[in-house]
């Protein structure tokens, strides 16, 4: 059963391939210079085919197909339907629910410009942020954390700013700021600035005394408990807000690069959306789902690395 398994993908894709060759494009929607769903699906296929061969003789790559096999039949089921529903049948309207053959030639033409340009920019915009928010976040909840009189005046300041969208903040920054880019910038810190602030506070609140008291019973000191004691056991928690300022950040970006900026993934969506050219906007909505799933996979291989000392415990 097992080895069957292997194989449900390759029979999804020859599914799609069978009625994409067998079956004609409805006339209601414009033709493209290409086949690139026909490109895709027969390297898909030439994959899915040497995966398993090659499964014989590393069983570790066996065992990745085997893990995702349902997961990638159905990928291409879904893909499959899609082009049924807009490329043969066009029973959805074709202005806006393009054919998959013209998401792909946006993603494969225009693959130069929407990387080089308008992913490097939003990137830009995005790690100044992130990484400003990131660093003052853990500053404020360490702050809070070790210290009565930092929590006194701080945590009053959190709970009033921290609850507030940081795209109500727009007006303010629109006139505070000198530059488009600062201005985003400084939304998307704001967007990771509170979950990391709270969680980090929260994680440090949470170490058991006890570890404290041994550390100082063997002659640590103040700092020492607080960099190799207290951050490292709240570390579980930082991560938790790092994970949520990473979803807030990636939100707020899109808000951020419609503020008046000349550049970027976000804008470059909006400016398609308003050219009715929705091909390019589900283009630049997959480019920004990749560039989040890769930013996500990363943040949880450092987790991973970070926490190392919690495999067996915690099963994530």
């Amino acid at each position: 059963m097992k080895q069957l398994a292997l194989w449900k993908p390759l029979a999804s894709l020859l599914l799609a391939l069978i009625l994409e060759i067998g079956l004609g494009n409805s006339p209601r929607n414009p033709p493209v210079k290409y086949p690139f769903l026909l490109y895709g699906l027969l390297l898909s296929a030439a994959f899915f085919l040497i995966g398993p061969l090659l499964g014989r003789l590393r069983p570790w790559i066996r065992g990745r197909l085997l893990a995702k096999a349902d997961f990638h039949a159905a990928v291409f089921l879904v893909v499959n339907l899609l082009n049924l529903t807009t490329n043969k049948f066009a029973l959805l309207p074709p202005i806006f629910f393009p054919t998959p053959d013209r998401i792909l030639a946006v993603l494969a033409l225009d693959f130069p410009y929407l990387v080089g340009e308008c992913l490097v920019s939003s990137g830009k915009l995005l790690f100044t942020g992130f990484l400003s928010g990131l660093l003052a976040g853990l500053v404020t909840g360490i702050a809070i954390g070790f210290s009565r009189r930092a929590g006194y005046w701080l945590n009053p300041l959190i709970r009033i700013i921290g609850p507030i969208p940081p795209t109500a903040w727009i007006p303010l920054v629109l006139v505070a700021f000198p530059t488009t880019f600062q201005g985003g910038a400084f939304l998307i810190a704001l967007s990771v600035w509170f979950p990391t602030t709270v969680m980090t506070s929260s994680g440090i609140a949470n170490v058991q005394n006890a570890y404290f008291e041994v550390s100082s019973t063997l002659g640590a000191g103040r700092y020492w408990q607080i960099f190799h004691v207290g951050i490292p056991a709240a570390m579980p928690f930082i991560f938790i807000g790092v994970f949520t300022g990473t979803c807030s950040s990636f939100i707020t970006l899109m808000t951020a690069e419609m503020l008046g900026v000349k550049n970027g993934i976000g804008w470059y969506i909006n400016w398609q959306r308003e050219m009715l050219s929705y091909a390019n906007v589900y283009a630049g909505l997959i480019l920004i789902a990749l560039s989040f799933y890769l930013l996500i996979t990363l943040l949880f291989k450092l987790r991973d690395y970070v926490l190392v000392w919690q495999r067996g415990v915690i099963k994530w």
